[in-house]
C-alpha cells in the first residue's frame, strides 16, 4: 500500500467511522443529564401539587371541624398509591406485552404483570433519555393526585376505612386501565383511537371528575345539604393551594414532554395563558351574575384553567390556550354553581364541576386548535375528525370510569358500609375519625 493509498483510506474511515458511532448511539440511547434534571424536578413539582397544594386546596374549603381529616386523607392516598404503584400499578400501566398496533386485545384494555414489584428496573434502564425510576417515580405523582382530586367530591362524610380500600380498588379497575388504554402506546385502545390527551384530561381529570360525581351521588348529601351554610373556614388555605397547583402544573403539563426540549416550553407557555385567562373569566363571569367577584372564585377559574389545558398542553398554540382557558372558566363556573343547584347533588368541593367539566372542555377544544391551521402544533388535518375521537375518548371515559366507580361502591357500602354517622358527620371527620381538631376551640 502506498502512502497515498494510505492516506486515501484514512479519509475514507473518517467519513464513514461518524456515521457508524452515530448508528450505535441510535442503537443504545445514552442518558441526557439536562433532561434528566428537568424530570427530576418536573417529578417533584407533581408531587407538590398534591401535598400539600391539593391538601391545602381542599382544607380551607371544608368546615372547620373537617380540615384534618381532608388533609389525612390527602396524605394517606399518596402512601397507599405510591405502593400500589410499585408493587402492581406501574406494569398495569405501562406493560406493553401482548400489545399489537390495531389490534383489539386483553392487553389493549390494561398491561400485564411483567414489571411487578418493578422488576428488571436497574439505575441503568432509561426511558427516553432519562433513567426509567425517574419516569416510574414521575407517573406515580400523576396516579397520587387522581384519586386524591376525588375526595373533594365526598369530603366531610365518607369513614376514612372506607376511603382507602375504594382508592385500592379503584385505582386497580379504572386508573391504571385508563391511563394504559391513552398512554401505554400502539396496541392501547384509545392510542390507536388517535385520542389526544397530553398530560391527562382524560387519564386524570375526566376520571376523577365522573368518579367523584358518583361517589356523590352514591353517598347522599350532607346533613343539613343545600339549606345549612357550610361555608369554607379559611379560604387562606384555598389561595395558598391553589398557587401550589398554578405552580405545579408545570411539572404536569411541561414535563409531559418527557424532555427539556421546546415542547416543554410551549407546554410551560400556554399552561400559563390558559389558567389566567380561566381565572379572569370565572371572576367576571361571577361577578356579573353574583354582583361581586370572590377569592374562592378566582381561585376555582385558576384550577380550572389548570385542568382544561392539559391534555392541550403539547399541541395547542398561544391563541388556542387563550381560547380553552376563557371557555374553561366560565363554563365551569356555571357548572359548579347553576347546574350543581339544578340538579340538586351535593358535590362538596366541586371535583366534578371543576375537574370533570374542564376536563370535558379541554378535550374537545384539543382536537379543534391542536391543528397547524388554528396555530396548534399537532398534526390535525381534519379538525371535524379529530373532534369526534376527543369526543369518543371522552364517552368511552365517561361510561367505563361511571359504572366500575359505581359497582366498586355499591359493593363497599354493602360489605363495610361508605358513611359515617350522623352523630360522627355532626362532631365533625376530625374528631369521629382520627380523635384530633384542625382548631383551637
Amino acid at each position: 500500500m502506498t502512502l497515498r493509498q494510505f492516506a486515501g483510506l484514512g479519509a475514507l474511515l473518517s467519513l464513514v467511522m461518524p456515521g457508524l458511532a452515530m448508528a450505535e448511539e441510535a442503537a443504545a440511547p445514552v442518558l441526557n443529564s439536562g433532561d434528566t434534571a428537568w424530570m427530576l424536578t418536573a417529578t417533584a413539582l407533581v408531587l407538590f401539587m398534591t401535598i400539600p397544594g391539593l391538601a391545602l386546596f381542599y382544607g380551607g374549603m371544608v368546615r372547620s371541624k373537617n380540615v384534618l381529616s381532608v388533609m389525612m386523607q390527602c396524605f394517606a392516598i399518596t402512601g397507599l398509591i405510591s405502593i400500589l404503584w410499585m408493587v402492581y400499578g406501574y406494569s398495569l400501566a405501562f406493560d406493553t406485552t401482548g400489545m399489537e398496533e390495531g389490534v383489539v386485545n386483553f392487553n389493549s384494555f390494561v398491561g400485564g404483570f411483567s414489571k411487578a414489584f418493578l422488576a428488571g428496573v436497574t439505575p441503568d434502564s432509561l426511558t427516553a433519555l432519562f433513567p426509567e425510576a425517574v419516569f416510574i417515580t414521575f407517573q406515580m405523582t400523576f396516579a397520587i393526585i387522581t384519586p386524591a382530586l376525588i375526595v373533594g367530591a365526598f369530603a366531610e362524610r365518607m369513614k376514612f376505612s372506607a376511603m382507602l380500600i375504594f382508592m385500592a380498588v379503584w385505582f386497580t379497575l379504572v386508573y391504571a386501565p385508563i391511563a394504559h388504554m391513552v398512554w401505554a402506546g400502539a396496541g392501547g385502545l384509545m392510542w390507536d383511537w388517535g385520542v389526544l390527551d397530553f398530560a391527562g384530561g382524560t387519564v386524570v381529570h375526566i376520571n376523577a371528575g365522573i368518579a367523584g360525581l358518583v361517589a356523590c351521588l352514591v353517598l347522599g348529601k350532607r346533613k343539613g345539604f343545600p339549606t345549612t351554610p357550610m361555608a369554607p373556614h379559611n379560604l387562606g388555605y384555598t389561595l395558598m393551594g391553589a398557587a401550589m397547583l398554578w405552580i405545579g402544573w408545570f411539572g404536569f403539563n411541561a414535563g409531559s414532554a418527557a424532555a427539556a426540549n421546546g415542547t416543554a416550553g410551549m407546554a410551560m407557555l400556554v399552561t400559563q395563558i390558559a389558567t389566567a385567562a380561566a381565572a379572569l373569566g370565572w371572576m367576571f363571569a361571577e361577578w356579573i351574575t353574583h354582583g361581586k367577584p370572590s377569592a374562592l372564585g378566582i381561585a376555582s377559574g385558576v384550577v380550572a384553567g389548570l385542568v382544561a389545558i392539559t391534555p392541550a398542553a403539547g399541541t395547542v398554540g398561544p391563541m388556542g390556550a387563550l381560547v380553552i382557558g376563557l371557555a374553561s372558566g366560565v363554563i365551569c363556573f356555571f357548572c359548579a354553581t347553576s347546574l350543581k343547584r339544578k340538579m340538586g347533588y351535593d358535590d362538596s368541593l366541586d371535583a366534578f364541576g371543576v375537574h370533570g367539566i374542564g376536563g370535558i372542555v379541554g378535550a374537545i377544544l384539543t382536537g379543534v386548535f391542536a391543528a397547524p391551521a388554528l396555530g396548534g402544533f399537532g398534526t390535525v388535518e381534519d379538525i371535524g375528525a379529530q373532534v369526534w375521537i376527543q369526543a369518543k375518548g371522552v364517552g368511552f371515559t365517561v361510561i367505563y370510569t361511571a359504572i366500575v366507580t359505581y359497582v366498586i361502591l355499591k359493593v363497599l357500602d354493602l360489605v363495610m358500609g361508605l358513611r359515617v354517622n350522623e352523630e360522627e358527620e355532626s362532631v365533625g371527620l376530625d374528631l369521629a375519625q382520627h380523635n384530633e381538631r384542625g382548631y383551637n376551640l
